[in-house]
């Protein structure tokens, strides 16, 4: 922890709240002097999971904190999935859950039809959430516990020469411009962050999802009163997979990829039309698309910036969850600013942020991502590896192993024997749905070339 004193820093600001000045064109904060030193200011960018989690943590720790959220009615396009372990860890109340998923099933490219829920305890399920509701849930919370919520765009980050500089924000609230003078910033912008620019974090690979609310009849709603959907297959996607998700009034359906994302409408209308059965007549009443990380930035740290959530590449392989993980980084991270700066009594540096934040995450997470990392790269390769996949969800060892691991955020412990079996039948089901997967493809391209 840094120790030297940062009385030319804080000198900038000691008022809480901006205070505006007469040219409407180029308003600034003004703050005057405190006569003690003020505690540590911190700016979040991004109001998200991430974000309000992250300002929800410093608030409440002692430090000065400023949630930035340029549009606050709207959210990121996401299935809106989150574990069961999240509710509890994250005091998410149960009024905010849309449905609570207890049967899933997954659909091969050649329509095998795989129930993968099997296991789950009377009590366990899947939340189902709308992202614009959670959202302003966590924002709400986060500016009860102290941090104050600037509904405004960061325009522009201004990274400071000396580290008793402040990094200065620029910003647009209430179309007039304003500059935010603070100590340290918690970047929770997205995939597209200019946080991550302002402090040449390095870019990351990209996917693209592609998602349909739509409004479907009540007698096919029922149908996905607490059931979910995946589909594999190139159809659908060449690298991910495609989502039926249920909704509070309606179904989210949807599509995502990285290598060929000039054809996301292509894959979003085969989704359509494997599932028509199940979803006709029904009316699209949103559209959205979003860029998904692959895989952490190159840079999470530099100076005293960090980066949290999409905005520092935290959504895993395969499955493409991201809520859950966004939310604890922005908490960890938090937690950690808080301790290295004693609440807000001390400067913090680059160490303190990557000592306290980053070798804690990547303790906890790194084997998560890299397992999850491989099981993309082993099963969503081609239609024969998807099929073999579906084939292996049949299996009720799979099925706990896999819903142990998702619901409660930590690798399961298995049975040796039983392991050795499934290592057994993933190596017998790749090698036999190769084959089937050859005459599968073979058939495709027969049907197309008389289309």
């Amino acid at each position: 922890m840094a120790a030297q004193t940062y009385f030319h820093l804080h000198s900038l600001r000691c008022l809480p709240v901006p205070l505006k000045i007469q040219n409407p064109q180029n308003q600034t904060h003004r703050f005057k002097r405190n006569p003690v030193v003020c505690k540590l200011r911190v700016a979040v960018i991004g109001g998200g999971p991430a974000g309000s989690s992250a300002a929800e943590a410093l608030a409440t720790g002692g430090i000065e904190t400023f949630l930035f959220e340029r549009s606050p009615a709207t959210a990121k396009p996401c299935g809106g999935a989150i574990p069961l372990c999240m509710l509890d860890e994250f005091s998410i109340p149960l009024n905010l859950i849309d449905r609570r998923v207890s049967q899933m099933r997954i659909v091969s490219p050649s329509n095998l039809v795989v129930d993968f829920g099997k296991t789950l305890k009377p009590h366990e399920f899947i939340a189902m959430l709308r992202r614009e509701v959670l959202d302003s849930f966590l924002r709400q919370r986060a500016e009860s516990s102290g941090a104050n919520l600037l509904k405004a765009l960061v325009t522009n980050l201004v990274v400071p020469t000396s580290s008793l500089e402040p990094y200065v924000i620029h910003y647009t609230m209430d179309n007039c411009q304003h500059q935010l003078a603070v100590d340290a910033i918690i970047g929770a912008d997205g995939a597209n962050s200019r946080v991550a620019k302002s402090i040449k974090a390095g870019n990351y690979t990209t996917a693209i999802a592609f998602q349909e609310r739509i409004k479907l009849p009540e007698d096919k709603m029922g149908y996905y009163e607490n059931l979910a959907e995946m589909y594999v297959g190139n159809d659908v996607s060449p690298d991910f997979y495609a989502w039926v998700f249920p909704k509070c009034d309606h179904v989210a359906v949807g599509t995502g990829t990285v290598c060929s994302k000039s054809n996301i409408k292509s894959f979003q209308h085969a989704i359509r039309a494997r599932a028509k059965s199940k979803i006709e007549g029904g009316k699209v009443i949103k559209v959205e698309a979003h860029p998904i990380p692959e895989h952490p930035r190159p840079v999470r740290v530099r100076g005293r910036v960090a980066l949290v959530g999409d905005a520092a590449g935290y959504v895993t392989k395969c499955s493409g969850e991201g809520i859950y993980f966004a939310a604890k980084s922005g908490r960890i991270c938090g937690e950690a600013i808080v301790k290295a700066s004693e609440g807000g009594d001390s400067m913090i540096n680059e160490d303190d942020l990557k000592r306290e934040y980053l070798r804690k995450w990547d303790d906890k997470y790194f084997t998560t991502f890299k397992f999850l990392d491989v099981l993309q790269k082993v099963f969503y390769g081609n239609n024969a590896a998807r099929e073999a996949l579906v084939e292996l969800c049949g299996d009720e060892y799979v099925q706990r192993m896999t819903f142990d691991s998702y619901l409660y955020k930590k690798l399961a412990s298995g049975n040796r024997w039983e392991d050795a079996k499934m290592a057994m039948n993933t190596i017998s089901s790749l090698v036999r749905c190769n084959i089937m997967g050859r005459e599968v493809e073979a058939s495709a391209q027969k049907i197309l070339s008389r289309v």
